[in-house]
């Protein structure tokens, strides 16, 4: 789901970093007031956490890959300000030292990736689990159905992104400048990869490591959650 570079227009690659912005501005507003001495650790760990599975990439028909992000999952146990952050931050890493994704591009991947996908995922999660026990099914299996809702809501937008250059961005000629491919070619594409292959992928993770929380620390995860939802 990395934009690289050359994909978008400069015009769009400003606009997202316009759109990214506030996110970036408020998610460090409230982490401010909200992070403790507990929850600074544990952002940092999950974000190197998301670095790592992101480089994981899995072969998808087409000849192309995917590959799982883990925001909702750090919006579940962070909240999704915390996962704002920490996924704009293994993104960044990504693209300035291993060139994964583009610099120019790097509003619209984290506005994909770390403000879509964790609020939606974690907005799901809510309507799915609201306040249920730690202890409770719905909890895990809200999350892990948030994770692949929020993924797939993140590939959408960058499916919009590719697809709208075409549209807006051509030569004399008519021949794109950017990214070839309209709408009705990359949304079906983008979409495909990621309802099939890294929204299930999302989901297993997302819902195993809250299994594994729950089953080894449990009082972590219990102290996690309520300030999470204070």
């Amino acid at each position: 789901m990395h934009i690289p570079d050359g994909y978008l227009s400069p015009q769009t690659c400003g606009v997202m970093y316009a759109a990214s912005t506030p996110f970036w501005y408020m998610a460090g507003r409230k982490l401010k007031k909200t992070l403790t001495t507990k929850t600074v650790p544990l952002l940092s760990i999950f974000s190197a956490f998301s670095f790592v599975i992101m480089m994981f990439n899995v072969p998808v028909p087409g000849g192309t890959t995917a590959h799982a992000i883990g925001g909702t999952l750090m919006a579940v146990l962070l909240g999704p300000w915390a996962a704002v952050m920490g996924v704009s931050a293994a993104l960044f890493i990504q693209a300035v030292f291993f060139g994964d994704g583009g610099i120019l591009a790097f509003g619209a991947n984290a506005f994909n990736m770390a403000v879509v996908l964790p609020f939606v995922g974690y907005g799901v999660y809510r309507l799915i689990a609201g306040r249920a026990d730690k202890d409770s099914s719905r909890y895990w299996i809200g999350a892990a159905i948030g994770s692949y809702v929020g993924i797939n809501a993140a590939a959408l937008c960058a499916a919009i992104e590719f697809g709208i250059q075409p549209l807006l961005f051509n030569t004399a000629n008519g021949t794109p400048l950017y990214c070839p491919y309209n709408l009705s070619q990359a949304i079906p594409a983008m979409l495909f990869a990621h309802l099939t292959v890294a929204g299930v992928v999302e989901a297993l993770v997302t819902g195993g490591v809250l299994i594994f929380l729950k089953k080894s620390m449990p009082a972590l995860l219990a102290d996690l959650r309520g300030e999470v939802q204070a």
